[in-house]
């Protein structure tokens, strides 16, 4: 898959809700690369825009980069880490996972691990709630509170792979949908002006998406971000969202947004004419900054791109590599279809 590297250097950097200075500089040396000018505002939202005529339409394509994380609130005396979640955890998924807390605003990190309960001792009737986490970073209590204040924020650590058709790691949501949108820039050739916009916060609440319409008010935005896909066993082939492989997700309504239907349309339009695989999408319980983008500028046209995400909210989210290459030819098809104003 071509940018891989690229890819896996976005997954693994670490950039928690509100903290995301890693994934941003990544995204401003890629932008500096392809578009006309690049800025970043107070929210720490990143804009890369290309220029077209002046008179013409202007689009708005959005990914968010921020990941969900923790942040410190209790140093114990025995060393212990207790933390509070940035964004919404799985809390099965956290058992065993190795951490890096960030240390002194993250000039001195330090690596740790969630612990996990031996079988030998477990009671099966035994739940583990966010809450319940304790971090152990191998220290005792004077030297852990000397190295990690409260308010520190925690990232999970986990490498991203190639495992046979597919890409797994962390914070594939959205960091494949900021490659997705990089990759897009680097590859269309638009007429019409793009802001290409890596956004931050999405995890707790839309918030970087909101603020970008302070100072930018498209004609159409499109958020790329990724979906639920759970075509694993024990689900009901109604509740699996989408399926792995059968190509980008268009959205027709999640939790935060109903889409433009026009928008829809011409993206569905897009897809069969450029013979790209695509699948349609109802979520019932997940939001994108689509949803924010809608109202931010008063009300603008919206559309939504999903990639197929399986283990949502893990450190082994997994998605196919046709399923994100199709996202980044639609979202160059976007770029590019942006200037005849078909929406």
């Amino acid at each position: 898959m071509d940018g891989f590297d690229l890819l896996r250097s976005l997954t693994e950097v670490h950039g928690p809700v509100g903290y995301e200075d890693g994934p941003r500089e990544l995204v401003v040396s890629e932008f500096e690369q392809t578009v006309d000018r690049v800025r970043t505002d107070a929210m720490g939202n990143v804009v890369g825009t290309v220029e077209g005529d002046a008179d013409g339409p202007e689009l708005l394509v959005a990914a968010h980069m921020d990941e969900i994380g923790f942040m410190v609130t209790h140093v114990d005396d025995e060393g212990f880490l207790r933390v509070s979640s940035l964004g919404g955890w799985n809390a099965e998924v956290l058992r065993a996972a190795r951490v890096r807390v960030h240390a002194d605003g993250g000039d001195d990190p330090l690596d740790g691990v969630i612990g996990a309960i031996p079988a030998h001792v477990r009671d099966t009737e035994d739940e583990q709630d966010v809450d319940d986490v304790a971090i152990d970073v191998g220290l005792d209590g004077e030297a852990a509170a000397e190295r990690v204040n409260v308010g520190d924020v925690v990232t999970m650590r986990a490498p991203t792979e190639r495992i046979g058709n597919c890409v797994s790691g962390k914070a594939l949501d959205d960091r494949a949908g900021v490659w997705a949108m990089l990759r897009a820039a680097e590859l269309s050739d638009p007429e019409t002006t793009v802001h290409f916009v890596a956004t931050t916060q999405e995890e707790v609440g839309l918030r970087g998406a909101e603020a970008v319409g302070v100072d930018i008010a498209p004609d159409v935005a499109i958020a790329v971000d990724g979906t639920l896909e759970r075509s694993v066993p024990g689900v009901d082939a109604a509740d699996r969202v989408t399926t792995l492989g059968d190509g980008v997700g268009i959205k027709q309504k999640d939790a935060t947004v109903i889409p433009t239907p026009a928008v829809v349309d011409r993206l569905e339009a897009l897809a069969a004419d450029r013979g790209i695989p695509s699948q349609r999408e109802v979520a019932a319980n997940i939001g994108t900054d689509t949803g924010a983008l809608q109202t931010a500028a008063g009300s603008t046209p919206v559309g939504a791109v999903s990639i197929p995400v399986r283990y949502h909210h893990s450190t082994v989210e997994t998605a196919h590599v046709d399923d994100l290459a199709a996202t980044v030819e639609l979202l160059v098809a976007v770029a590019e279809a942006g200037a005849d104003g078909r929406y």
